[in-house]
């Protein structure tokens, strides 16, 4: 059954290979002359990218400039033309084999030729074999169109390496700026948060052994706040309990500190890489905060799964919207997930809901 229906998608792509064919010869014989014009190039462009999608390809046209799309298009022309004869032939089979089919099995002589043990024989082999051709041209046809397509449109290699390399070193200096925000934040959070609290507690402690025994609660509340705050900002730091309980016990300890109902679903049927981890643990970490802070939600949905080799983060919040991606804490975000080649999305418009996605590879 599956092989039936690879089979017909494959036919079907033949036949409309063939239409598009014809069509994109007829569009390079008009633009030829203009091949020049950026109206041009871009319309070539669609085109190719059209070819592209019907063949399941997965290559990327932008950036190019040289004009390769519209020899890409008067190239496939014949193939595409050969693809459609193939189908023709495969088509006048089918119907010959169906008439004699119909005449024999009614006892109908067909040219005058009746149905006789070594006819049909005859017949069958030889529609067998050209069967066999009709689909060895089809497979052909596609793999031929398939690597026509990779050899015209396709980056360069050396020039995919130097994209390549780009991509590492903006990724290598976002991640540097990344640890350097949350140093700074962290240095923060010490500095005006736990650095003062312990202040005031030393100043307590002082006075309450000077006889002024009543502010003794007053030290203990300020030392569990202290222990508090250096708990959080330890977690800032490295949640501790990821390594030993796992992402989604660790997820759970963030619904409970945060300020705002936190829905958590965490659904993973392997544990993913360290690094994966963490950063799926960061970006609900710091995304619940920002909801909690900015956003006025009353209700944030925290959502981890595994789709194909990708772990999706997805954090939604009915707030009043309006997120800005290039703050501060989303763009760090978005540079801790660009650090292990993933995909990080915040769609935040005005009225809400923000949504917040990271797609993190674990392959």
């Amino acid at each position: 059954m599956r092989l039936a229906a690879r089979g017909l998608r494959l036919l079907g792509s033949v036949v409309v290979g063939t239409v598009t064919a014809l069509l994109d010869l007829v569009f390079v014989l008009v633009a030829l002359p203009f091949a020049s014009r950026p109206g041009v190039r871009a319309a070539a462009r669609r085109l190719a990218a059209l070819e592209i999608r019907r063949l399941g390809l997965d290559l990327d046209l932008a950036g190019r400039a040289d004009g390769g799309e519209l020899r890409y298009l008067a190239a496939r022309a014949p193939v595409g033309v050969l693809g459609g004869v193939i189908v023709a032939l495969l088509g006048c089979g089918t119907v010959v084999a169906a008439v004699l089919t119909w005449s024999w099995s009614k006892g109908l002589p067909v040219d005058g030729m009746l149905p006789s043990l070594p006819l049909v024989a005859y017949f069958g082999l030889a529609g067998l074999v050209l069967l066999f051709l009709d689909l060895s041209g089809l497979v052909g046809v596609d793999a031929l169109e398939r690597r026509l397509a990779v050899r015209m449109l396709a980056p360069d290699p050396t020039e995919a390496l130097r994209r390549r390399i780009i991509e590492l070193t903006e990724s290598r200096a976002g991640v540097l700026a990344a640890v350097d925000s949350e140093r700074r934040r962290i240095e923060r959070d010490l500095h005006d948060g736990l650095q003062q609290r312990l202040v005031a507690l030393s100043m307590l402690a002082g006075r309450a052994r000077r006889g002024r025994t009543e502010l003794l609660e007053q030290v203990h509340e300020q030392a569990q706040q202290a222990l508090t705050e250096l708990r959080e900002v330890a977690w800032r730091v490295y949640p501790s309990g990821l390594d030993s309980l796992g992402l989604a016990d660790a997820l759970a300890g963030v619904a409970e500190r945060a300020g705002v109902p936190v829905e958590v679903s965490c659904e993973l049927t392997a544990r993913p890489p360290a690094a994966v981890e963490t950063v799926a643990y960061f970006v609900a970490s710091e995304a619940v905060t920002n909801a909690d802070k900015h956003s006025g939600a009353t209700l944030v949905t925290l959502e981890v799964r595994a789709e194909g080799t990708m772990v999706v983060v997805r954090v939604r919040d009915d707030g009043v919207g309006g997120a800005d991606a290039t703050g501060g804490g989303l763009s760090g975000l978005a540079r801790r997930v660009a650090a292990l080649d993933g995909r990080f999305t915040v769609t935040s418009p005005p009225g809400g809901p923000t949504t917040i996605v990271a797609e993190l590879p674990c392959g």
